[in-house]
């Protein structure tokens, strides 16, 4: 298959109008999504499904039969998550945990997709081009370590070969291979089990959740009395057949909207972030996962987060995470109010925005340099290389020469900016931070690089409620964290700038600005970005100093906040994929972080942020563990 695709990629068609291809496909996502009403849209965000819209990849301006195929695959995707998909049994009967969350997406999106490919050929093909495409831009056939291969993706693949009987795409190179032996020998007899509720989404997810069990990652989905109170809810005394089924679930979905993501964000900022209500089939140019945070798929480490346990390694106890937030910005002010702040920030910043854009520039041309794509001349097909026209017109006999554009090396990147958001950043420095996180996401943007913002605090001076928790408990001694912890996402990776803009203006809010846990932080921002599928993630912390929080200090060991800052920092730096790089504001950060740069002045800092990024970028090191064994900056 791989094969037929790259033959097909090197015919382009030649400049079309789209137009008729788009229509009939529209027409078509309906029929299969049980939709009349469906919106179907093309764009260069991401592929996605958020309530009654759908949002397909645009064709390039001279596509390929290949495009073609891809495009129909990802409809088809899109149209079968409609109708043969219920969020609310799919988010009920979800586990907990990242990794066993993105194995049972990722199955669960196999599961509609071979729904499809069962029924009709046509779209079991659509779709294996689709799954081609994917795996052939995040070079899935360079993977020969069993913990660089990603379990979801490996155990989607087994289960549609168990479904649709077709083998996995030949540009998954040996991800299934290498996961198979251990897949086979957990939950074999399990796994043969799946085609017998192919059709019966709750079956399914209840056979997965065993699954996952017998391999130890997630519990098993248990018969309590309550489990069986929300199946009378659901409905199942007498079992419809598959054709009711998706009658009622076309029914179901037409009437109600999809349910909300686990950050709250509403379909309308799914759809803006390129996000959708399923698991991830693609990468830039496929489907994205339902939700971002728990939901995204992409990881490629093995079951079980290492860094899970790692509080209690290193003796860390949190007293309670009750009363802590993790919260989108636009949720903490209102429209009006952002719209303000973000004017605010700009009237603040205005001098420095010529400065910054320069710097930003620079950038830009460094990435852009590394992305140029290099030509092959002399070629049977491809595009006719008029270069070489005269050769024709001198000797008639020579024949026609063609070129081709040969792919960028430049791999799949995301970058994660992390901000201190406490009080001693207040003044200059958080408003030269937010303005050059602003530049800096609208610059990466241009080229292709994924950009996240978040910003860290807590909710309240000397504790909060978790302090009078733990004051009307008895003062346990040496408690732990002690305080309300506030993790704000200003702007996701999928987002696109031009709707996260404003959100930066938040920093500006007065009393926003608290108190720093910087190791819990990390861990945060850590966690998200592994759930990422680009290739490369670089994770850049800004912050003024070392993390402080007078509740936790006084009931705790002086060094607690910074002992755990130091232990977080140095398992990131030694065993994750992750690169770790810190700019400190007239703090020393060199002492913590192996790749670090210290700047005096808050004025510096764009001018840091993008020569880092720069020099980050350039490095020709593919390799991270060699990265991490370099000297400190």
């Amino acid at each position: 298959m791989a094969g037929r695709g790259d033959n097909i990629r090197s015919k382009p068609t030649g400049v079309v109008d789209a137009e008729p291809f788009k229509q009939a496909l529209t027409g078509c996502i309906r029929a299969i999504a049980g939709d009349n009403e469906l919106e179907v849209t093309f764009g260069n965000d991401r592929p996605g499904l958020a309530g009654d819209r759908a949002r397909l990849p645009d064709l390039p301006k001279r596509p390929t039969l290949h495009d073609f195929a891809v495009t129909r695959g990802v409809g088809d995707s899109i149209a079968l998550r409609k109708a043969c998909h219920d969020d609310a049994v799919h988010n009920r009967m979800a586990p907990e945990g990242p990794d066993a969350r993105a194995v049972y997406d990722a199955v669960e999106q196999a599961r509609v997709e071979a729904i499809g490919a069962r029924q009709m050929t046509g779209i079991g093909d659509n779709i294996t081009s689709m799954l081609e495409d994917k795996y052939q831009r995040a070079n899935y056939s360079g993977i020969t370590n069993r913990e660089d291969a990603p379990l979801q993706e490996a155990l989607a693949l087994m289960v549609r070969e168990k479904l649709t009987g077709r083998a996995p795409p030949e540009a998954s190179g040996q991800v299934v291979e290498l996961w198979r032996d251990f897949v086979e020998g957990k939950a074999g007899d399990i796994l043969q089990s799946l085609e017998s509720s192919v059709d019966n989404q709750q079956a399914f997810a209840r056979v997965i959740r065993e699954m996952l069990s017998a391999m130890e990652m997630a519990e098993d989905y248990g018969d309590d009395d309550n489990e069986q109170d929300e199946l009378d809810d659901v409905s199942d005394d007498d079992q419809p057949s598959s054709d009711e089924q998706n009658e009622q679930s076309s029914e179901e979905e037409a009437g109600s909207d999809a349910a909300p993501a686990e950050e709250s964000e509403s379909s309308e900022e799914q759809m803006d972030a390129g996000e959708m209500d399923g698991a991830e089939v693609g990468d830039d140019d496929t489907i994205d996962d339902s939700d971002e945070d728990a939901d995204t798929p992409g990881e490629t480490r093995k079951p079980g987060d290492q860094f899970s346990d790692l509080n209690e390694k290193i003796d860390y106890k949190v007293f309670t995470t009750e009363f802590d937030e993790e919260i989108l910005a636009q949720e903490l002010c209102e429209e009006a109010e952002l719209d303000r702040l973000r004017a605010f920030l700009d009237k603040q910043l205005a001098h420095l925005q010529g400065v910054v854009g320069r710097l930003a520039n620079r950038l830009q041309r460094r990435l852009m340099a590394q992305q140029n794509r290099a030509w092959d001349f002399d070629l049977e097909e491809g595009y006719l290389d008029p270069a070489r026209l005269t050769r024709m017109i001198i000797d008639p006999m020579q024949p026609l020469s063609f070129k081709m554009e040969r792919d960028t090396s430049f791999r799949d990147t995301v970058v994660t900016l992390l901000i201190d958001n406490s009080g001693s950043m207040r003044g200059r420095p958080i408003t030269v931070a937010a303005t050059c996180a602003d530049i800096l996401a609208r610059t990466l943007e241009r080229c292709g690089v994924k950009v996240e913002l978040l910003g860290f605090t807590t909710k309240a001076w000397k504790g909060g409620q978790s302090r009078e928790k733990w004051l009307t408990g008895g003062k346990q001694p040496t408690p732990g964290r002690l305080n309300d912890l506030r993790h704000i996402i200003y702007k996701s990776a999928d987002a696109p700038w031009r709707r996260a803009r404003r959100n930066l203006g938040l920093m500006m809010r007065e009393g926003l600005l608290k108190e720093n846990i910087d190791g819990e932080a990390l861990i945060w921002a850590h966690s998200r970005l592994l759930k990422r599928p680009e290739q490369r993630r670089i994770l850049m912390m800004i912050s003024d100093g070392a993390p402080v929080d007078d509740s936790t200090l006084s009931v705790n060991p002086g060094n607690y906040l910074e002992r755990h800052l130091r232990a977080v920092i140095e398992e990131i730096e030694t065993r994750s994929p992750v690169e770790l790089l810190a700019i400190g504001i007239g703090h020393d950060v060199t002492r913590y972080y192996r790749r670090a740069v210290t700047i005096v002045d808050a004025e510096e800092l764009a001018g840091a942020m993008t020569e880092q990024l720069a020099a980050l970028f350039a490095d020709e090191g593919g390799d991270p563990k060699a990265r991490r064994g370099r000297k400190r900056a």
